[in-house]
């Protein structure tokens, strides 16, 4: 039999708060973490907004040596993961270390530092790159560098997906232990992509929104007048165990990983499929998954991403597959306040949808003052609710196609 899982620590670096419950508590009152970007001179950009992260103090987390040594996306892997292994009380001189793993996901990793590097070597020679530009600049080292602070030996690896790498991750990171291949897991995604060049990547893409004189109103995640996503960034980590390891140190438990689906498009390097196919199916997929049905899901954190054929396409997949009972059960997005994390922002969105359950709360979507007839479901606008939730659903979706659906409830006895 494959092993239960569980949820038992959480720590986040975002817009919005450098402690969970920071984090949460400006999410339920609607504040926004989208302003103007600061931290270079964008006024030839077509978009001058962003959400980012204030205030950070990377020596809280590790001495300024190191912090030197790593990319901004590993500064913040290693704070949101110190937050998360404290949260869950997990004592690693008492563990088999032999048994603990580490997934951490992301997009584009230390894109700051190649840009830097790259531009001492133009005007600098080759001479003048840091002899650090590579362990800081590759993906995988979010995971590396926890697994050498605090000596997890398990499976350890990156998942690259773009905005569905930290979901990913998780999805990894579950199937680990539930194959009785680690006891414990720390999973999720870091991404610090707030850069002139990957600005301007976006930018040229037409991705972006362009509400430069409302930065706060910006992100309208199904409102009729949105008209494309915020960059944000920040990094999201989640302790994960067998329900029995947990159990036997006593740990409190904020939810249960109940299953998983994962799927491509196959249709277009950017857009999503128009029916929403690819998203339908990972839904499918992660409900058989859990063994639960459509009429047992009470509550979905939406990808939600406030690009006009991304919102569309994933109400007709939540449509497709719940029907009727899609029109009762809230949905939120949360790139309304923090805008989209790119490849952390499956991990931020599970962490809001654990938190939603513990608290029986929804925070409101907010900017949603004129709801597109398209996007024709209960998307909590603007007000936070009380809300009865056993189990729920997030869904994470990618350029290049990539789809994934988790589920996450309330411990039982039975399972």
């Amino acid at each position: 039999m494959n092993k239960r899982v569980v949820i038992t620590g959480m720590g986040q670096v975002s817009p919005l708060g450098g402690t969970l419950d920071e984090f949460w508590n400006a999410l339920l009152e609607g504040k926004s973490g989208i302003g103007t970007l600061t931290r270079f001179d964008a006024s030839a950009y077509p978009t001058r907004i962003v959400g980012e992260v204030k205030d950070f103090d990377p020596s809280r987390y590790m001495d300024k040596k190191d912090a030197r040594r790593m990319d901004l996306s590993e500064q913040y892997a290693m704070a949101s993961t110190e937050q998360a292994i404290q949260d869950a009380g997990l004592d690693v001189k008492s563990i088999d270390l032999d048994r603990c793993g580490v997934v951490i996901g992301s997009g584009i990793g230390g894109i700051n530092t190649f840009e830097k590097q790259h531009n001492l070597l133009e005007n600098s020679g080759p001479g003048r790159v840091s002899p650090f530009f590579i362990p800081m600049m590759i993906i995988d080292m979010c995971a590396g560098l926890v697994s050498i602070r605090y000596g997890f030996r398990g499976p350890n690896y990156a998942t690259v997906s773009a905005c569905a790498s930290s979901a990913h991750a998780i999805v990894d990171a579950y199937r680990i232990i539930q194959r009785n291949e680690a006891d414990v897991m720390i999973a999720g995604g870091s991404e610090a992509t707030i850069t002139p060049t990957a600005l301007a990547g976006f930018c040229q893409a037409k991705a972006l929104s362009t509400r430069n004189d409302e930065p706060e109103k910006a992100s309208r995640p199904f409102d009729k007048n949105r008209d494309g996503f915020v960059m944000g960034e920040g990094s999201a980590i989640m302790v994960l165990e067998s329900l029995e390891h947990a159990l036997s140190r006593g740990a409190r438990i904020y939810a249960e990983m109940k299953g998983a689906g994962q799927t491509a498009d196959a249709y277009h390097m950017t857009a999503p499929h128009p029916e929403g196919y690819g998203a339908r199916r990972s839904i499918e997929l992660a409900l058989k998954d859990a063994g639960i049905s459509g009429d047992e899901v009470d509550y979905i954190n939406t990808h939600g991403t406030s690009t006009g054929l991304g919102d569309i396409a994933e109400t007709k997949a939540i449509k497709d597959v719940l029907g009727e009972r899609a029109y009762k059960i809230p949905a939120n997005s949360t790139k309304s306040m923090i805008g989209h994390l790119l490849g952390s922002a499956g991990a931020i969105e599970l962490v809001v949808t654990v938190k939603s359950i513990q608290e029986q709360m929804l925070h409101p979507t907010t900017n949603l003052d004129n709801p597109d007839p398209e996007c024709d479901l209960d998307y909590v606008p603007n007000e936070k609710r009380q809300c009865t939730i056993r189990n729920a659903i997030s869904n994470s979706f990618g350029f290049g196609g990539h789809n994934v659906t988790l589920v996450v409830g309330t411990v039982n006895s039975t399972g």
